[in-house]
């Protein structure tokens, strides 16, 4: 542990990168970071704490019929209790954040149900969304969502959760409490513009937050991961580029009707291509396909053709 907090953190990797994101907890082997992740945003401690999970490394879901759109998940797991879980991270305001929220997490609720399965079997889903902008717009650095009967909040339709940590209201927060709160910990791991000294600190007070710096660490120094990471950040930039000029065109003439969905559409697009492109890249350098599923999201048989 030492050695490894001498270790100046670099701000040139941003660990919010979905690419680096999944690096740290979202592939098997990564159940100690991410049960510490999860105790720490879902408040549980002491007898509640969350004491196993099992991570899902096909987060691919079809088309979905109805709409035609897709969805590939930043991270999915199962804890102990069946209850799933998803992360996801967004950096950019992209729109419809709620909407988005709801279809992913519905996603997860619907595959859940296997053939000749009854309702009853369908498992609760938690979903937990990293933003680095301000939403929902009013909310602080961490919201959370049930559905409520209106005249008596007492009164849980079903086990909808559904939670928002804004990392903008996060650097707003005056008085963090890296010593006892957990949640401060990992948000002051995970946010680029951290000093080093608090990173050291809550790397010296956590194991898990302390595993997951590890990781980070370790995919700064492999070369490979390195030119991995970069090519994954330039294909966002250019994207994110050519999705602004379509839309700023669209609304300097007038054609603000449609562009969001439009937008959103490109999105997955781009998406699709970024992950096809990051596998052509792992695959020419000889890495099995297994791993660079696990990375991408695309399926052995799809690399194999690429």
């Amino acid at each position: 542990m030492k050695n490894l907090l001498n270790n100046e953190p670099s701000l040139r990797f941003d660990p919010l990168s979905d690419y680096l994101f999944i690096k740290v907890m979202g592939k098997k082997g990564d159940e100690k970071q991410l049960l510490g992740f999860l105790n720490a945003v879902l408040g549980r401690s002491g007898k509640d704490q969350i004491k196993s999970v099992e991570i899902l490394e096909n987060k691919a879901f079809p088309k979905d019929v109805s709409t035609g759109k897709s969805c590939i998940l930043d991270v999915l797991a199962v804890l102990q209790d069946g209850t799933r879980v998803n992360i996801e991270v967004q950096l950019r305001n992209e729109y419809n954040m709620d909407r988005r929220s709801l279809f992913y997490w519905s996603k997860v609720y619907s595959e859940s149900l296997d053939e000749g399965q009854n309702y009853g079997e369908l498992p609760n889903v938690i979903a937990i969304n990293i933003v680095d902008f301000n939403f929902p717009p009013g909310g602080g650095m961490h919201t959370c969502f049930h559905l409520r009967e209106d005249s008596d909040p007492s009164l849980v339709l079903t086990a909808l959760e559904i939670h928002f940590i804004s990392m903008v209201q996060w650097r707003k927060l005056k008085g963090r409490d890296v010593k006892n709160d957990s949640l401060h910990r990992w948000l002051t791991l995970l946010d680029k513009n951290s000093p080093p000294e608090q990173i050291k600190e809550a790397v010296s007070m956590d194991g898990a937050v302390a595993e997951a710096y590890r990781r980070l660490e370790e995919a700064k120094r492999d070369q490979e991961e390195y030119r991995a990471y970069w090519a994954h950040r330039k294909f966002e930039h250019d994207r994110i580029s050519e999705l602004d000029g379509v839309r700023n065109e669209s609304l300097a003439q007038g054609r603000e009707q449609g562009i969001i969905e439009g937008i959103e559409q490109g999105i997955e697009q781009g998406i699709e291509q970024g992950a096809l492109e990051i596998a052509r890249k792992l695959k020419a350098r000889g890495r099995p396909f297994e791993e660079i599923a696990d990375d991408t999201g695309l399926s052995p048989e799809a690399i194999e053709m690429l």
